[in-house]
């Protein structure tokens, strides 16, 4: 069984000696091993993974949890800073297509993207972990309701954006994003774990599946296929070098509502409705699981998942999250 982690007011009763440093890999952070009383370290696990933090590093950062939002189309190719991220959610846009919200702590690359704008579905994905975001903009409605929720976003006059003369608008919006982490320092804190992390002695035993498809219209399937430990995006917009290592994949069928607006094309733009609960489907190690998601009805209110067994834990590692619709979308795989 994986650790308890310890609260922040219990390491402060343990008399911990901390020495916080700011941000990023990329700025050079660097922290000495944390101890309590007597000398014995006190393991400490990034939140957005599970993974445990090297000793001469902390979870206590100085940054909040930035979340960009990526276009996923082939016109985003090649997608940038990927490989860096933690955890990516996957959600349905208008036109059938999908956006990815990387979500980036443990390390904060130099070049992220490209940009594109937010939707009102980002508030319960981000909330959790209270993680700022990153993004080209919204309508006005939905900058009222991000607002409204008290989410921190970077837009495109923010410092750290910049636009790429190699691409074409509005596929152009880069940003480096250890400049926003600078931009967004705070007094150094660790997020909530944004699941119940755990081990592979946690996961009950599934069912064999190396490949996977999440469809989430007809005009788009997200491709995985298992491959020497993790899970390859076979159809990523991203260069081979620079894709997300997923250690899980894990699918959680969603409702979607109508935000109430149009995008410049005429199409219905979709509201990912994450409160309640609904099928879920965790792959780890070429195995699947079936499981029951639960979100409670506060935005910060964590995903959870059950089995007819009880609580749930996600094995530690790199998770990519697909809300995956469940009118028009399906989700298949094979042994």
């Amino acid at each position: 069984m994986r650790r308890v982690a310890l609260t922040l007011s219990a390491l402060t009763a343990t008399s911990l000696l901390l020495s916080a440093c700011g941000g990023s890999s990329s700025s050079g952070e660097a922290a000495a091993p944390q101890q309590v009383e007597g000398g014995q370290s006190v393991a400490q696990f990034w939140p957005l993974t599970g993974l445990k933090v090297p000793s001469n590093r902390t979870a206590q950062l100085d940054h909040p949890v930035l979340v960009a939002k990526m276009d996923n189309t082939e016109a985003s190719q090649p997608q940038m800073g990927l490989s860096h991220a933690d955890m990516v959610v996957e959600e349905l846009v208008e036109g059938g297509l999908t956006r990815l919200a990387a979500f980036y702590y443990s390390e904060i690359p130099s070049n992220v993207g490209p940009i594109r704008s937010m939707r009102a579905s980002d508030i319960d994905v981000v909330s959790p972990v209270h993680a700022s975001m990153v993004t080209s903009g919204a309508a006005p409605r939905t900058i009222a309701r991000i607002q409204g929720a008290h989410i921190t976003f970077y837009g495109q006059s923010a410092k750290g954006m910049y636009r790429s003369s190699e691409r074409h608008s509005p596929y152009d919006l880069l940003v480096h994003l250890n400049t926003v982490a600078e931009t967004a320092k705070a007094k150094a804190a660790t997020p909530p774990d944004y699941l119940s992390w755990g081990d592979d002695s946690d996961l009950p035993k599934g069912v064999k599946a190396t490949s996977i498809s999440a469809q989430f219209s007809g005009g788009h399937t997200t491709e995985w296929q298992f491959t020497n430990g993790t899970y390859h995006n076979v159809n990523s917009n991203a260069p081979a070098g620079d894709q997300f290592p997923a250690t899980n994949v894990v699918v959680l069928r969603v409702r979607e509502g109508d935000a109430g607006y149009l995008d410049p094309a005429g199409n219905h733009v979709p509201e990912t409705l994450l409160t309640g609960k609904g099928p879920a489907m965790v792959f780890h190690n070429g195995q699947m699981v079936r499981a029951t998601w639960h979100k409670g009805k506060q935005a910060v209110s964590p995903i959870t998942f059950t089995t007819k067994k009880g609580a749930l834990k996600v094995p530690a590692g790199h998770t990519w999250i697909e809300l995956v619709p469940i009118d028009g979308g399906n989700v298949t795989f094979k042994k």
